[in-house]
């Protein structure tokens, strides 16, 4: 049974080469596991920062650090790897968090809770405002897809297989997790939808995008694009609704059990994946084996 693949485009020859291939094919169970990563980013992000109280500074330069040291064991890893392809994308969704916070937001007390009057170490943010730090963001993002299309590799992820293509796609998902921050935190925070009216918005607007999937002269690959950083926000507004006080329409579950909790979902995923991908490479394997004796015996 052919594998349902959603938001992914098909080169002309449905194949995708006989190299081997660094990123997932993007299924169902690609998109479950970037919700739970993301929101997970959220909830982690927010942990560090606000309730352990190292602030956006200090938090955003240690996940940053996580963040290249996971990215360049992705890039020197030779083929796909569940375990490593996630914990990137985690990486990049809690570094996203604390970007985001802190390009948006200041030490003013709208921003803190319980009473605190400053947040960690260092500047207590940029207080730019999540209209301005969303345009900025979708500015550099513009630039990096313009960059990226100036060097005609492809932007279809599982055809990506060069370092440059590689590191061009993560910078992308980078500048995605935390554009998709900003845009959470601006539908949960500042729109009045509240956090179930911001995540209700986003998921009609994905299922939007899955009925654009039928029309022809819209690309899938720029529907993957969008669905990418469209999931950033579904994860931040229900990290938030897990998160938050019950006065503020939240379950107030806490940073560290809704962390603890969404850590063990994702392993789990992770853990699922790797057992597909190597079930997935013995057939391939056999399959190859077959064709061999095949070909000898004619």
């Amino acid at each position: 049974m052919k594998k349902l693949e959603l938001l992914a485009d098909l080169d002309p020859a449905g194949e995708t080469g006989s190299v081997t291939k660094k990123l997932p094919e993007v299924t169902l169970a690609f998109w479950i596991m970037k919700i739970a990563a993301t929101t997970l980013g959220e909830t982690a992000g927010d942990l560090f920062a606000q309730t352990l109280k190292l602030g956006y500074f200090l938090t955003t330069i240690a996940l940053f650090l996580i963040f290249v040291v996971t990215l360049v064991v992705q890039l020197g890893s030779r083929r796909y790897n569940p375990f490593c392809y996630w914990t990137v994308i985690l990486s990049t969704s809690t570094a996203g968090t604390t970007m985001s916070d802190f390009m948006n937001r200041d030490g003013s007390a709208k921003y803190l809770s319980n009473g605190a009057t400053s947040l960690g170490w260092g500047p207590q943010g940029l207080g730019l405002g999540y209209p301005a730090g969303a345009a900025i963001l979708v500015s550099v993002l513009i630039v990096v897809f313009a960059v990226w299309k100036l060097t005609g590799m492809t932007f279809v992820i599982r055809d990506i297989v060069t370092f440059r293509g590689e590191a061009l796609f993560w910078t992308a998902i980078l500048v995605s997790n935390t554009l998709g921050t900003s845009m959470g935190d601006f539908l949960s925070d500042s729109s009045g939808l509240g956090y179930a009216g911001g995540a209700l918005l986003v998921s009609g607007t994905l299922a939007g995008l899955l009925v654009l999937m039928r029309v022809p002269a819209v690309p899938n690959v720029l529907l993957f694009w969008f669905a990418f950083v469209l999931t950033r926000p579904l994860g931040a507004t229900a990290g938030d609704f897990l998160t938050k006080p019950v006065a503020k329409g939240g379950l107030d579950l806490g940073t560290a059990g809704s962390s603890a909790v969404l850590l063990a979902v994702l392993v789990g995923l992770m853990a699922y994946a790797q057992v597909q991908e190597r079930r997935t490479a013995v057939s391939r394997q056999e399959a190859v084996e077959q064709e061999a004796v095949t070909r000898r015996a004619v």
